[in-house]
């Protein structure tokens, strides 16, 4: 993987792609690594040899895994908003004996 004139160049599943674009040329660079061990991962448990079918169930592989994750972030900010509201209220009640 190496930078092209026209961006950057990664391979993925064996093809080469040229991506442009702002990102850092390192994160794109792992992204497309992501990528492909992802895929390799579903070719290899799924005996798949059809790189679209393998696209597919990779991406569903990765959206499932970004829900999932997203879902535990809700959880704690949720937790983490409430016990914020509960150390408000007895910061409140602290402040008013003392004045």
């Amino acid at each position: 993987m190496a930078e092209a004139p026209d961006g950057i160049r990664v391979e993925i599943y064996d093809q080469e792609y040229h991506i442009r674009g702002e990102l850092d040329p390192e994160y794109i660079r792992n992204l497309a690594q992501f990528l492909d061990a992802k895929m390799r991962s579903v070719a290899e448990r799924t005996r798949t040899v059809d790189s679209l079918r393998v696209a597919v169930l990779a991406a569903l592989n990765i959206a499932d895994e970004y829900h999932r994750l997203k879902s535990k972030h809700e959880t704690a900010t949720k937790q983490v908003n409430e016990k914020i509201g509960e150390c408000n209220e007895v910061l409140d009640q602290v402040l008013k004996q003392a004045v």
